[in-house]
């Protein structure tokens, strides 16, 4: 085994999401080796960092499952991956015990040279956090998310899954760290892209383009 290569484990609630980050990869396999990838399930093999994407999650990692993550035996180090960059979010992030905390923003070189100083005993953060309220980073350079064929942008994308799941406006703006104003503007410029205009077309949108939660399953990369 090559001690150079960081092994990751990407995790996320959604397919479409850990196999977009796996194909980030693809091109620096002799940097990164892609372990598995984990949809709402535990990791089962040694890795040095699991890279756990925040899309339709809270950014400051506050769920069970990244609980889960951070108490597994086989996981070295935990890095939450978000283009949310709220002060607040990134230091409850690391106060919940991650081990970094990177922008979607990054290009697959400066992830991998973060993820390496992860590796190497460093905790990282972004270098200039965004002044509160304004922490939102829309545009990630790499990776993919369910509903981007039909047009949804990736913050779009996020607040529609979250639509879908039954929160509120106001629990997604909680969530999220935007305004309720941003999350308003959203759901009205995904509407237009999804060619809905309720609340009750916009889950079934989602349901059927796949935003809606997906059963724990775990994938290994072909060899």
């Amino acid at each position: 085994m090559d001690d150079r290569r960081i092994r990751v484990a990407l995790v996320n609630d959604y397919e479409v999401v850990v196999k977009g980050l796996g194909r980030m990869f693809e091109s620096h396999s002799d940097e990164v080796e892609v372990v598995e990838y984990n949809v709402k399930t535990s990791v089962s093999r040694p890795v040095d960092i699991a890279l756990f994407d925040t899309f339709a999650q809270s950014p400051d990692g506050a769920s069970s499952h990244i609980d889960d993550v951070l108490a597994d035996p086989d996981v070295a180090r935990v890095v939450l991956y978000s283009w949310n960059l709220d002060p607040d979010a990134v230091a409850a992030g690391m106060e919940r015990g991650v081990h970094g905390y990177v922008s979607k923003t990054l290009s697959t070189a400066e992830l991998i040279e973060q993820l390496r100083r992860v590796k190497s005993g460093e905790y990282v953060v972004p270098d200039a956090p965004a002044p509160p309220g304004d922490g939102d980073a829309d545009s990630p350079t790499n990776g993919d998310w369910p509903g981007r064929e039909a047009g949804l942008t990736a913050r779009e994308s996020e607040i529609i899954a979250l639509i879908t799941t039954g929160l509120s406006n106001n629990d997604i703006a909680r969530q999220t760290y935007l305004s309720i104003n941003s999350v308003k503007s959203y759901i009205r410029s995904a509407y237009r892209r999804m060619g809905v205009s309720s609340r009750s077309q916009a889950v079934l949108w989602g349901v059927q383009h796949g935003l809606a939660p997906q059963a724990p399953e775990r994938l290994h990369p072909a060899r």
